[in-house]
């Protein structure tokens, strides 16, 4: 197939010498090819043009009124171990969020329903961006409860991971709701250099996926695994969740969202989760 494509470039190029099509095509004026022209021509059909970008992805897409830095954390237990793990939880976190010496809160925790099992997801605030995040850090380093918590936790996982994380400025900043809800992350591994493009689709589209109040907050990483996104939204229940997915194919612009930013796209995720008993998102 790629070498009858390559056949049929290369004989368009001689057809062309003369400024005209040979074959009963439409014709067309030659522009004089030169050896040049035709070596950049026929790359342009296979090398993607780039903007040149003047400014990083996190002063373009991320809000500039504020500074905050998220993190979140993907904890997988040993199934045995979950609910004394929950409970861990729910004895220590909470005191981390409302103590004022800390400059960050915590703004959702969960446990994965379906998607990967055994498996609490939080997801942290730090207002003051990375110096916040440096100043818990080293609080919680003296905190002696907190390191009991960190050394009986560690008896209890299989694995860990984290990112650190930025908000989009068209999201909604994501604060506690009363529930009880569902939740669904969706995790989207893009193409390196599509970022901006992925942004400028997602600030005309959430304004479709905002009319049931389903959106929660939608981030892109900074630290750990490159280029990723995450949209965090809200339901009452799966069949919830259906209606509502189905619904912004009714309304104007969705299906060309989706149809630009599929292209877009490495790998996707859907986790669904229920939060814990202490998650300000209920």
């Amino acid at each position: 197939m790629a070498s009858r494509v390559l056949q049929k470039v290369s004989r368009g190029l001689n057809e062309t010498k003369n400024g005209v099509l040979t074959n009963g095509g439409i014709p067309f004026a030659a522009r004089g090819f030169s050896g040049v022209r035709e070596d950049s021509w026929f790359k342009s059909l296979f090398v993607r043009k780039v903007d040149p970008r003047k400014d990083a992805h996190s002063h373009l897409l991320a809000k500039k009124e504020d500074n905050n830095l998220y993190k979140i954390q993907f904890h997988n237990v040993k199934p045995e171990c979950l609910d004394a793990y929950n409970e861990l939880c729910e004895n220590v976190l909470p005191s981390i969020h409302a103590n004022p010496e800390y400059p960050c809160e915590l703004v959702g925790t969960w446990n994965t329903w379906y998607g990967e099992q055994d498996q609490a997801v939080h997801l942290w605030r730090y207002r003051g961006g990375y110096p916040a995040l440096t100043e818990v850090m080293n609080k919680l380093r003296q905190n002696k409860d907190f390191m009991d918590y960190r050394s009986e936790r560690g008896k209890m996982l299989l694995s860990r991971r984290n990112q650190l994380l930025l908000e989009f400025s068209f999201w909604n900043e994501p604060v506690p709701r009363s529930g009880p809800n569902i939740y669904e992350l969706r995790s989207y591994q893009l193409r390196p250099g599509t970022m901006i493009e992925w942004g400028n689709y997602w600030a005309r589209a959430i304004d479709i996926r905002q009319k049931n109040h389903e959106a929660v907050g939608g981030f892109f990483s900074q630290i750990g695994s490159l280029y990723t996104v995450h949209h965090l939204w809200a339901y009452k229940d799966l069949q919830s969740r259906e209606d509502t997915r189905n619904a912004a194919w009714n309304r104007e612009g969705w299906d060309e969202v989706v149809y630009y930013t599929v292209p877009l796209i490495q790998h996707m995720e859907s986790r669904i989760m229920i939060p814990m008993k202490t998650s300000p998102l209920k």
